[in-house]
């Protein structure tokens, strides 16, 4: 008896480490670069080949005679593995009135990995929100990244 429930449970365990040993794919591999190169790139200046616009809503009969653009407060780069120096990443979004990163979308692509980490680096910037009439303001942004 003691024997049965013992075969038993060793099935389910194994069964259970062979479904989470598939369900996690093959180990991924970062290139081997130093640790202080990739914080290096994390916390690079907040300033980067950026544009603005002011997102007016065509009903609402606004138009701005005093505006301010956002204001980077937390944009950290994202750790890429891109092999080719000339890659460049286009990502445009929307600055909300609250600060955060709304709808990114990648304009030119680097394959979906990198895509994926862009737009998930993106998603936690914050900004002080864009001003139009001493109001906060959604404001549209475009930001580009490369290698070089």
């Amino acid at each position: 008896m003691i024997v049965r429930r013992l075969c038993s449970f060793l099935v389910v365990v194994l069964t259970s480490a062979n479904c989470l040993a598939t369900a996690m794919g093959p180990e991924r591999r970062l290139p081997a670069v130093p640790l202080a190169a990739r914080e290096g790139r994390i916390w690079g200046s907040a300033l980067r080949d950026s544009s603005f616009a002011a997102m007016l809503h065509a009903n609402s009969g606004i138009t701005c005679e005093a505006s301010e653009p956002p204001e980077p407060l937390a944009t950290p780069n994202p750790l890429l593995s891109i092999i080719d120096p000339d890659t460049r990443v286009s990502v445009s979004f929307i600055i909300g009135t609250d600060g955060r990163v709304h709808s990114p979308l990648i304009l030119e692509s680097a394959g979906p990995a990198e895509d994926r980490t862009i737009l998930d680096t993106v998603r936690s910037w914050r900004y002080r929100p864009g001003m139009c009439n001493g109001a906060a303001t959604d404001s549209e942004a475009k930001v580009e990244f490369s290698t070089h």
